[in-house]
């Protein structure tokens, strides 16, 4: 009653679409890696029009409040 195991081999996620590959790094090809960069830029871009949103209501708010006195 000898079963046979079949092994996975040692692998990695890519951490952009999840593949896994063997090999070193973190994406599983060159695409992945240019196309997990451009993400993280609109993300970025994305969070820095939040902040200035918000820096623009907070001023707008704070000059009504003022100029209501």
């Amino acid at each position: 009653m000898a079963e046979t195991i079949d092994r996975i081999p040692q692998h990695r996620h890519c951490v952009n679409c999840g593949k896994a590959f063997v090999g070193e790094g973190r994406f599983c090809s060159e695409f992945c890696k240019e196309t997990a960069g451009d993400e993280v830029k609109g993300k970025l871009k994305k969070l820095g029009l939040i902040w200035v949103a918000i820096v623009v209501v907070t001023i707008v708010l704070v000059v009504f409040t003022l100029g209501a006195q």
